[in-house]
C-alpha cells in the first residue's frame, strides 16, 4: 500500500471537508426530504431506520451530560431499536435535568444544524463530526448489538465522506437532517402515548416541579422550533417543486 498517497489523498480530503464548497440547489434537496419523509412515515422501512434516531436521542443525554460535568458510563441499543445511556453525578439538581431533557430535543437540533451545514456547504465536516461521535459512542458500547450498530454507522459516514462528491455529500447531509427531524416528532409521538413510568418525561417529571405534560409541551415547542427552522431553509426549493406539481 502507497502510504504516501494515502496520506496525500487524507490531506486534500480534510482541506476539502474545511472549504466550504456550496452545492447547486435543485432537485436532490427534495429528493433527500422525500427519502426522509418515506423512512419515517412507511412503517416496514421506520422499523429499521429509527434505530439512527435513537441513536441521537442518546448521545443527546450524554453529551449533555458531560457538558453539565457528568462522567459517561455505557451506552447501548437494543435490538428492538430502544436505547439506554447512564452518566455518574448527583442524583438530583440542574445537571441531571437537562441531561434527563436533551434526549428528545436532540434529532430535531441535529438534523435542524445538519440541513443547515448541508445548503451551506459543510456536509463533510459533518460527517466528520458525526464519524468522532460514533468513535467516542464505541468506546462505552457495552452490547454487541450495539458495536455492531455503531460500526455500520461509522462505515457508511466514512464511505460517504471519502467517496462522495460535493453533491452527493450534500444530498445525504440533508437528507439525514430531515429524517432526524421527522423522526424526532415519530419519536415524540410515542412517548406521549406511553405509560412507560420510566421515560424522560416522567422522571423528569419527579425531579422537578413540571409535571409529565408539561415537560412533553416543553419538547413539543423545542422540537416545533427547530422544525420551523428546517422548514424555512428548505422551502426555496421544496416550495418550487411542490409548485411545479401542484400545477401538472
Amino acid at each position: 500500500m502507497d502510504w504516501s498517497g494515502f496520506a496525500a489523498q487524507l490531506g486534500a480530503h480534510l482541506r476539502a471537508s474545511v472549504a466550504g464548497v456550496h452545492p447547486d440547489e435543485g432537485w436532490w434537496i427534495a429528493a433527500a426530504v422525500g427519502a426522509a419523509l418515506v423512512a419515517v412515515v412507511v412503517r416496514p422501512v421506520w422499523r429499521w431506520t429509527r434505530i439512527a434516531v435513537t441513536i441521537v436521542h442518546e448521545l443527546g443525554h450524554a453529551v449533555v451530560g458531560l457538558l453539565s460535568g457528568r462522567k459517561w458510563q455505557r451506552f447501548v441499543v437494543h435490538p428492538d431499536m430502544s436505547g439506554e445511556v447512564s452518566t455518574l453525578g448527583r442524583p438530583t439538581g440542574i445537571g441531571r435535568v437537562l441531561t434527563t431533557a436533551a434526549g428528545y430535543p436532540a434529532p430535531a437540533v441535529v438534523g435542524a444544524v445538519g440541513i443547515w451545514a448541508a445548503l451551506a456547504g459543510w456536509g463533510p465536516l459533518v460527517l466528520l463530526a458525526l464519524a468522532l461521535m460514533a468513535l467516542g459512542a464505541l468506546v462505552r458500547a457495552r452490547s454487541a448489538f450495539t458495536v455492531l450498530a455503531l460500526l455500520v454507522v461509522l462505515a457508511g459516514d466514512l464511505a460517504a465522506w471519502w467517496f462522495g462528491d460535493v453533491q452527493l455529500v450534500a444530498a445525504l447531509v440533508c437528507g439525514v437532517g430531515a429524517f432526524l427531524v421527522l423522526g424526532a416528532w415519530r419519536q415524540l409521538l410515542n412517548v406521549a402515548r406511553s405509560g412507560d413510568p420510566g421515560q424522560d418525561p416522567v422522571v423528569l417529571g419527579m425531579l422537578t416541579h413540571l409535571p409529565r405534560g408539561g415537560w412533553i409541551a416543553v419538547f413539543v415547542l423545542v422540537v416545533g422550533a427547530f422544525s420551523a427552522w428546517s422548514l424555512m431553509m428548505l422551502w426555496p426549493v421544496l416550495g418550487g417543486w411542490l409548485g411545479l406539481f401542484a400545477g401538472r
